[in-house]
C-alpha cells in the first residue's frame, strides 16, 4: 500500500528485491525507482507519515531508529490478508511491532495505516508480494506466488536501517534514511 503525496517510514529488505521490483514492474512501472538506494521490497514501519516533514520531524524519526537495534528475522511464511493482498510474514514480528510502535508513539498524528486497521497493536508487519486475483489464464494465488518466489525464500535478512521512501508515479525515492542503534 502506498500513499501517493505522502512518504513511508519503512525497513528495506534487499534479498526480495528482485521479485518485488519485477511485480512493481508488471503493475505499474510508473512506480519504480531508478535511485540505486531506494529498495522497493519492504516492511512498512509507518505510513503514510506526515507529507512534509520539516528538520525537527526527521531529528526525531533519527532518535527512533538510533533506540532500534538492527535485528535479524526471517521471511518464509505466506499468508494473505481479506483484501487479498499475498504477503510475507517477517519472523520473529516483534521487533517491526516495536519500531512502529515507537514511531507512533513519536507521531501520534500518524496512525499505521491511516488508522486502517484500528490500534498499533493491531497492525501486522509483512512484506508485500502481490495481489490475488482470479483473472482467467492469469490468477493469481499465494502458491503460485511461492512457485515465483523460488529460492528466494526462506531469505535471512537483517533490519539495518529505516528509510524515508516517497511514493509517487515518476518520482519515488529515497528521501533519508537513518541507521538502525544509531
Amino acid at each position: 500500500m502506498s500513499w501517493p503525496g505522502h512518504p513511508v517510514l519503512q525497513v528495506p529488505v534487499p534479498p526480495l528485491e528482485p521479485f518485488v521490483r519485477a511485480r512493481t514492474a508488471h503493475y505499474d512501472a510508473a512506480y519504480l525507482s531508478a535511485e540505486p538506494c531506494h529498495v522497493h521490497a519492504h516492511v512498512t514501519a509507518l505510513g503514510p507519515f506526515l507529507a512534509d516533514p520539516d528538520e525537527e520531524d526527521l531529528a526525531l524519526v533519527a532518535k527512533v531508529a538510533a533506540s532500534v537495534e538492527p535485528f535479524d528475522f526471517v521471511l518464509d511464511r505466506l499468508a494473505t490478508f481479506p483484501d487479498g493482498i499475498i504477503h510475507l510474514a517477517p519472523e520473529p514480528d516483534a521487533p517491526f511491532r516495536e519500531l512502529t510502535r515507537r514511531l507512533v508513539e513519536a507521531f501520534p498524528q500518524c496512525p499505521p495505516y491511516g488508522g486502517a486497521f484500528g490500534r498499533v497493536e493491531d497492525v501486522v508487519p509483512h512484506l508485500t508480494l502481490d495481489a490475488a486475483s482470479n483473472a482467467p489464464g492469469a490468477a493469481v494465488t499465494q502458491a503460485s506466488t511461492r512457485r515465483l518466489l523460488g529460492d528466494l525464500v526462506p531469505a535471512r535478512c537483517r533490519a539495518e536501517r529505516l528509510d524515508l521512501a516517497w511514493y509517487e508515479p515518476h518520482r519515488c525515492r529515497v528521501l533519508a534514511s537513518w541507521p538502525l542503534g544509531g
